[in-house]
C-alpha cells in the first residue's frame, strides 16, 4: 500500500508552465491496468483505456506474416533471381526470429508463464517450415514478449516496418502499394536534402532512383531487402525542422442543460477482484489446517471446506454468491483452492510413489512421473486429459500410452482420481 500511494505521489508534484506561460499543471490522470485502487478499496473518477502494441511486438508480427506469404502455396511462385531472393529473405528472416525466441529469459516473470513455447520455438528446425498454426501460436504467445536481443533504433525499426509492409504488398499484389510507395518516397527526398551528411551522400545513387519512379518498376523483395539494409541507420539522420510553438486557449462552449440519471454502485468489490484477492489471501496462509490438508493430500471434510467457505466470503466482503460462483465454475472449492497452494513436493511424491518403484520402472517412466510431481506441486490436481497435452506430450507423443502399458495407464488415471478425490468432501 506505500508503494501504491507512493506511485499517487508522483501525479502530485507540481510543473510550472507545463501547458504554456503561466499555464501551471492543475490535476493528473492515472492509469490503473491492474485494479489497484478497487484492491485498497478507493473510489476514484475512472475511465476506459487502451493499450496498443509496441513497434516490436508489431515487427515481429509482420515477418511472421512474410514467412507465412513467401511459404504459401495459394500464390504463384517465383523463378529464377526473384525465387533466390525470397529463399534468402525466408532465411535471414527466420534466423532473426529464432534468435530473438532464444533471447527470451526464464528470468523475467512475463517470459516465465510462456515458457512450454519459449523452449518449442527454441528449437531452430522448427523455423524451417513453420505451419499456419504454428505461426499463430507464435503471434499469440511469443510476440508481445521481452527479449534481450532488442534494436534501440525507433526511427530504424519505423523504417523496417514500412519495408517490410512493401515486401508483402510485393509477394500479394507483385506491386508495392501506393500509399506505402509514397511514404517511402518522402523519405527518400528528406535523405536527399542532407547530402552535406557523408553516409547519406555515399548512398545517393540509391536515395534518388527511389525518388523516381523507373526503381518501382518490377520491383522484388531482394531490392526491397537491399534497400531496408542500406538506408535504416540514415533515417534518425533527417534534420528534425524546428517549429515556432503555438499556445491556444479557446473556450469551452456549453450546450443546453440535460438532467441525467447516474446509477451510481457503492464502492466495494466485483467478482474479478474477489478471486484476485482470494489468490493473495490463500497464498499467505498456506499453513492453516485446511489448507495444509490440501497441500498435504489429506482427505478433507465437509467441516473443513464449511470452513474455507467462510474464509473466501469474507474476502468477498460477505457476498456469498460469489463464492457461489466460483464453486459452479470449477470442480469445487477444494480443487479450486488446492489448485492455488498446489501439493506439497514430499506429498506429490508420495502419492505416486505408490504407482512406480523406481527400481523397476524405466527412464521414460520416472521421467514421465518426476514431471507428474512437478506439474501436481504446482498445480494440485491433474486431470486424466492433461497427461495428453504438453508439457507431457514433449516427452512422450502420445501421453502416458507411450511408456506405460495399458494396465499402467488404468492405475494411473486412478491415481489422478484419488488425489483429485481428497479434495472433495
Amino acid at each position: 500500500k506505500t508503494k501504491f500511494w507512493q506511485m499517487i505521489g508522483r501525479g502530485t508534484r507540481l510543473c510550472k508552465d507545463l501547458y504554456a506561460p503561466g499555464k501551471d499543471k492543475r490535476f493528473f490522470n492515472i492509469f490503473d491496468f491492474c485494479q489497484n485502487f478497487e484492491y485498497f478499496q478507493q473510489n476514484p473518477t475512472i475511465g476506459e483505456g487502451s493499450k496498443a502494441e509496441s513497434l516490436d511486438t508489431r515487427l515481429f508480427r509482420m515477418r511472421l506474416e512474410l514467412l507465412n506469404e513467401i511459404d504459401s502455396k495459394n500464390r504463384p511462385k517465383a523463378i529464377g533471381q526473384a525465387l533466390a531472393e525470397e529463399q534468402e529473405l525466408r532465411t535471414d528472416t527466420a534466423d532473426l526470429l529464432h534468435r530473438i525466441v532464444v533471447s527470451m529469459t526464464m528470468d523475467n516473470i512475463i517470459v516465465r508463464p510462456k515458457r512450454q513455447y519459449v523452449e518449442k520455438y527454441s528449437v531452430k528446425d522448427i523455423w524451417k517450415q513453420l505451419s499456419l498454426t504454428d505461426a499463430a501460436e507464435v503471434a499469440e504467445h511469443l510476440a508481445p514478449l521481452p527479449a534481450q536481443l532488442r534494436d534501440t533504433e525507433e526511427e530504424a525499426k519505423q523504417f523496417d516496418y514500412m519495408i517490410l509492409a512493401s515486401q508483402l504488398s510485393v509477394l500479394e499484389i507483385l506491386a508495392v502499394d501506393e500509399k506505402l510507395k509514397t511514404s517511402i518516397q518522402t523519405i527518400m527526398q528528406a535523405l536527399e536534402e542532407q547530402s552535406s551528411i557523408p553516409a547519406i551522400n555515399k548512398q545517393m545513387p540509391l536515395i534518388q532512383a527511389l525518388v523516381g519512379e523507373d526503381w518501382w518498376q518490377d520491383v522484388t523483395v531482394g531490392m526491397l531487402e537491399h534497400v531496408r539494409r542500406q538506408l535504416r541507420m540514415l533515417v534518425k539522420l533527417i534534420e528534425k525542422r524546428k517549429r515556432e510553438i503555438i499556445y491556444t486557449d479557446f473556450e469551452d462552449e456549453l450546450g443546453d442543460a440535460t438532467v441525467i440519471d447516474m446509477h451510481i454502485s457503492a464502492a466495494g468489490i466485483d467478482y474479478e477482484r474477489f478471486k484476485t484477492k482470494t489468490i493473495d489471501f490463500l497464498r499467505q496462509h498456506k499453513d492453516h489446517i485446511a489448507l495444509a490438508k490440501l497441500r498435504k493430500n489429506l482427505p478433507i471434510t465437509s467441516t473443513d471446506l464449511a470452513e474455507l467457505e467462510n474464509m473466501l466470503i469474507g474476502q468477498a466482503g460477505g457476498k456469498a454468491e460469489y463464492v457461489d460462483q466460483l464453486k459452479a465454475e470449477t470442480a469445487g472449492l477444494g480443487l479450486f483452492v488446492r489448485s492455488l497452494v498446489g501439493l506439497e513436493p514430499e506429498a506429490a511424491k508420495d502419492a505416486m510413489a505408490r504407482f512406480l518403484n523406481d527400481a523397476g520402472a524405466t527412464k521414460n517412466q520416472i521421467v514421465f512421473v518426476r514431471l507428474i510431481v512437478d506439474q501436481l506441486t504446482r498445480d494440485g490436481a491433474l486431470s486424466d486429459a492433461r497427461l495428453y497435452e504438453s508439457p507431457f506430450t514433449d516427452i512422450a507423443a502420445t501421453g502416458p500410452d507411450s511408456v506405460f502399458t495399458p494396465a499402467k495407464v488404468t492405475e494411473l488415471f486412478a491415481v489422478m482420481a484419488d488425489i483429485r478425490q481428497r479434495a472433495v468432501a
